[in-house]
């Protein structure tokens, strides 16, 4: 099971294709964590810390404590502006994993993401969480036709200061507060997206266990790819509001972040988890899911889907790297 909390809209970038920033919550309405604390101990794998920006929150460490008894793993994604605070989590909670988000190197990133000298902040904030005892850290991209021409060069970046690099694609939705996300150079954004799983796939960093979250990494790329061009994901039956969920910044617990308007399934400032989780609306919720035909590509729901079907998963990488090691080319979806 994996969960998102969502902790506040308040944010301090202007991001083009995320319009969050223009909703911010209010201190006062936003979700306590003894709310949170109503999500059942030990009950998920990993639960995404989540905003806006989180670290915005003056309890940022009080609600990473929190969910730490909820999950095995708990996921910091923020831009990095705030250095002295993420690094302070991660000094206090090193077992934590984060990631700062940022759309390119330094001219594009500060372009689509509306921040000044905001490339900076996310590389200072890098270099110092690189000084923790925290292992589980590097950047996230959002990948685009804007910002396709630095894809691989953030990639070499992870790997030249031995990060992680994640990724997902644009997508119109309640949580991103805008349906005007649109790419417009088609055939850029594909051939970008395909250098990168080939170079996934061609992994040089060090050790077996880096190289295969690479080759994991190429395979959940194929749903960027499917998405980018416009066709059907891989995934077999999506998984939302069954082994995953959000808690938005108001208490509303709701399967995903990927649809026009949110699918509430209830909400924990008045009611408790299992309430929720097992209501009429709940299973109402369910069943709009499995009639949906978004076609979503996040990393969320594609990480349950490879796991219940590894072999797929394992058949791919393995014929994908022969071909490319006798001279072909990858294995792409019809």
């Amino acid at each position: 099971m994996t969960g998102c909390a969502i902790v506040t809209y308040r944010c301090n970038a202007k991001c083009q294709m995320c319009k969050i920033w223009e909703h911010p919550t209010r201190k006062s309405e936003e979700i306590t964590p003894d709310i949170l604390d109503k999500i059942p101990d030990n009950f998920l794998d990993r639960i995404n810390l989540t905003g806006g920006e989180p670290t915005i929150r003056d309890d940022i460490e009080e609600l990473v404590r929190v969910l730490r008894k909820k999950a095995k793993l708990v996921e910091l994604s923020t831009n990095g502006y705030f250095t002295e605070r993420v690094v302070r989590v991660a000094d206090k909670y090193p077992d934590i994993m984060v990631r700062v988000s940022v759309e390119g190197l330094p001219a594009l990133n500060d372009k689509w993401r509306g921040t000044k000298d905001g490339f900076d902040h996310a590389l200072r904030t890098m270099l110092e969480l690189k000084k923790t005892r925290a292992k589980n850290i590097g950047f996230s991209v959002v990948i685009h036709d804007g910002n396709a021409t630095d894809l691989l060069s953030l990639y070499e970046l992870c790997t030249y200061l031995g990060v992680e690099f994640g990724n997902s694609t644009m997508h119109n939705s309640w949580f991103f507060c805008t349906t005007e996300n649109q790419i417009h150079n088609v055939p850029l954004a594909v051939e970008t997206e395909k250098q990168f799983i080939r170079a996934l796939l061609r992994s040089r960093r060090p050790g077996v266990k880096l190289r295969v979250k690479d080759w994991l990494r190429a395979y959940f790329n194929l749903n960027i790819l499917q998405h980018l061009q416009g066709k059907s994901n891989l995934l077999r039956g999506c998984p939302a509001g069954r082994d995953l969920f959000f808690v938005d910044p108001y208490g509303n617990v709701l399967p995903c972040n990927g649809t026009v308007e949110p699918w509430i399934m209830g909400n924990l400032k008045t009611q408790n988890f299992d309430e929720i989780w097992n209501s009429p609306q709940a299973v109402e919720v369910r069943r709009r899911v499995g009639q949906c035909r978004l076609e979503c590509a996040f990393i969320g729901t594609s990480r349950i889907d490879m796991r219940r079907r590894p072999w797929k998963v394992v058949s791919w990488i393995a014929k994908s790297k022969l071909k490319l090691a006798a001279g072909g080319d990858v294995v792409w979806p019809d």
